[in-house]
């Protein structure tokens, strides 16, 4: 899907211009496209080098949180939950405890260990599975949770809003968090709906009903402030939580003993090497993404959809940050590029930059998930796991957009 993307932004910038050039005599636009080439091969360059100070700090406090144990911390605590929502699967099977560690990784971000942890995961339920070449139940729920992004810790975004100059990097926290609890929890609705999970469970309901009452209280809170109260203390709140759980990872290191000093410095190198390993993509989408602009044909389209909207009699702003949402459930570094482009052309704190961070933290890749966990079992029918999937794309990007207008708008 990556290459027909990559490909497909190329060959419309080519008949764009091409077009410009016989039609209306533009004898500037291929040079306009070969300079946008060399100016974003570049600048990806220099983006990324800006990134490894900022992911080696963060990757390196993540590995603290890591090694003082707090995703054993988070399994246990999630292990009841998921033993109710997916009843097919035998109490204390390996499945359950690979399932929870996987998205305590997704929630810490600690991506490099959670898409093994994934995959481990649906081999371990392909062994629960009757049909193998078909999607169980128990797969496409855990599929769909992992697609609707249960992120309470979104480093990356904050590394990159850092390196473009944002004034507070994790203004976008709290928005993150509201925006992702909308998604996952419409993603788990869809699926307790075709799948007739009883969501009236006891301990399902203790647990829904903590998360939403958590997410209620932030709601009303911050409802009953003024914009620039609700900005003051969302950042004040989000930067109290960060750091608090820092000093949290930091604790638990002392408690259980490990060597804080050490583990920070193995999360770092692998912050500098994450660092290096994203040039060649990130040069690959930005200079593809700056040609299709340079073009014209980015502008022809987000004219077209500002149109339409204002035909309606709605606000357009958030037409600028709408290539990183449709993006996003076929291409994470898609997306990723597409968030940077926007920050880079409309700035980090402008409503668009802000709107594409939070659409970035608030949904996850679905086709992505789909072809690497089911791939990695051969699963060919996947029943509604693609539609339960887009349902919570789709609700986390609407939620994305309302919550930026009521935090930024």
């Amino acid at each position: 899907m990556l290459n027909f993307i990559w490909i497909a932004f190329f060959t419309i910038a080519f008949i764009v211009a091409l077009i410009k050039l016989l039609a209306f005599g533009d004898t500037e636009i291929f040079g306009q496209l070969m300079t946008a080439m060399f100016s974003l091969s570049k600048t990806a360059f220099e983006i990324s080098l800006g990134l490894t100070g900022i992911l080696a700090l963060w990757l390196g406090i993540m590995r603290i949180g890591e090694r003082s144990g707090f995703i054993d911390l988070l399994t246990r605590g999630l292990s009841p939950l998921f033993a109710k929502l997916m009843p097919e699967v035998p109490k204390n099977h390996p499945a359950l405890g690979a399932i929870v560690m996987n998205i305590s990784a997704n929630a810490l971000g600690l991506d490099n260990a959670a898409t093994p942890l994934g995959i481990k995961a649906m081999k371990e339920l392909q062994k629960l599975n009757p049909l193998k070449d078909t999607a169980s139940n128990a797969q496409i729920l855990f599929l769909v949770i992992n697609t609707s992004a249960v992120t309470l810790f979104p480093v990356t975004i904050f590394t990159y809003r850092a390196q473009l100059g944002a004034t507070n990097p994790t203004d976008v926290f709290i928005p993150i968090l509201l925006a992702t609890y909308a998604s996952t929890l419409v993603g788990l609705l869809a699926v307790a709906s075709i799948q007739k999970i009883n969501l009236l469970d006891k301990i399902i309901i203790q647990y829904l009903g903590g998360f939403t009452l958590i997410i209620a209280a932030l709601l009303a809170y911050f409802s009953s402030l003024s914009q620039a109260e609700m900005l003051s203390q969302s950042s004040l709140i989000s930067n109290v939580i960060l750091f608090s759980l820092v000093m949290l990872f930091i604790a638990g290191a002392v408690i259980k003993k490990v060597n804080a000093y050490e583990a920070f410095i193995d999360g770092a190198k692998e912050g500098f090497e994450t660092a290096i390993k994203i040039i060649p993509y990130l040069v690959a989408m930005l200079v593809a993404i700056g040609v299709f602009r340079a073009s014209g044909a980015l502008d022809l389209l987000a004219s077209g959809l500002r149109h339409i909207v204002l035909t309606f009699g709605f606000d357009d702003r958030f037409i600028d940050a709408l290539p990183t949402a449709l993006m996003k459930p076929f291409s994470g570094s898609g997306a990723r590029a597409m968030m940077v482009d926007t920050m880079q052309v409309h700035g980090a704190d402008s409503f668009a930059g802000r709107l594409s961070s939070i659409v970035q933290g608030s949904t996850e890749t679905t086709f992505y998930v789909l072809a690497v966990y089911f791939g990695s079992v051969g699963i060919k029918n996947i029943r509604h796991a693609a539609g339960c999937g887009l349902a919570a794309d789709i609700a986390g990007i609407i939620a994305a957009i309302i919550i930026t207008y009521w935090f930024f708008g």
